[in-house]
């Protein structure tokens, strides 16, 4: 799986701008948290790009960048959780789950 870091505010604008033409994902992950390291190995040990077509994967450490979660929060309408996958398409976010329920299965039905 190759994770696009998001490092930088301003990357959230080209994703919503990205998400007209290809769905967006935003994986949020603590890296010190275990559940969160969990459900980070299970996204990557499941995740199929055939499974998900032109489907990019963005990847946030919460305990550097946490000014970009608040950004998420307010630019896409969804609570801040971690961990968290969150789908952004067409400038919103349309499915969001945290902990246990991140599942790429259902990622995959989405998009």
């Amino acid at each position: 799986m190759d994770w696009i870091q998001l490092n930088r505010v301003e990357q959230l604008e080209n994703i919503k701008a990205e998400s007209f033409k290809n769905p967006v994902l935003l994986f949020k992950h603590s890296t010190t948290c275990s559940i969160s390291a969990m459900a980070k190995n299970r996204m990557e040990r499941n995740y199929d790009q055939s499974k998900v077509g032109d489907l990019k994967p963005y990847y946030l450490d919460l305990l550097s960048y946490r000014d970009i979660s608040n950004k998420i929060v307010e630019e896409f309408d969804v609570e801040h959780e971690s961990p968290q996958a969150i789908i952004v398409q067409n400038g919103e976010a349309i499915y969001d789950a945290s902990h246990y329920d991140i599942s790429f299965a259902e990622i995959a039905e989405r998009v």
